[in-house]
């Protein structure tokens, strides 16, 4: 349903908002709930990337990037931006390091435990164990 704004005016009369614009109804195309369902839906699939260049470092450093270390970076990336982080060092188990953008879900590099001995790691906001 589509229909003008109404406002009161000084005078007491109803007539049309004078914005120009119109208001659709919460009940055309979509629900409330129908719209919460999709969202979480999205925010449940959506999972942490790995950058060219992390990628290529994982690789070479062979750090193995596996379905659960993706869950797992995932879910300290939603840590993280709970607290308002925007760039995270994750430390993994088997002693890796990765770099994350939480506002993007990419991870930026990925280091070994050898690597992080003589690492200075800057331009981060927050720290997660995974």
């Amino acid at each position: 349903m589509v229909g003008s704004i109404c406002t009161l005016g000084s005078g007491g009369g109803v007539g049309p908002a004078k914005t120009g614009k119109t208001r659709t109804s919460p009940q055309s195309g979509s629900s409330f709930g129908a719209v919460l369902q999709q969202e979480m839906e999205r925010t449940q699939t959506r999972q942490v990337a790995f950058s060219k260049h992390a990628l290529s470092r994982a690789e070479e450093r062979g750090i193995e990037v596996t379905p659960t270390l993706l869950e797992r970076l995932g879910d300290s990336v939603e840590r993280a931006e709970a607290k308002g982080a925007t760039n995270i060092l994750a430390l993994d188990q088997s002693l890796a390091a990765f770099i994350v953008n939480v506002p993007n879900n990419r991870v930026i590099t990925a280091l070994s435990q050898a690597e992080m001995k003589e690492s200075i790691f800057t331009n981060i906001d927050g720290a997660v164990f995974l």
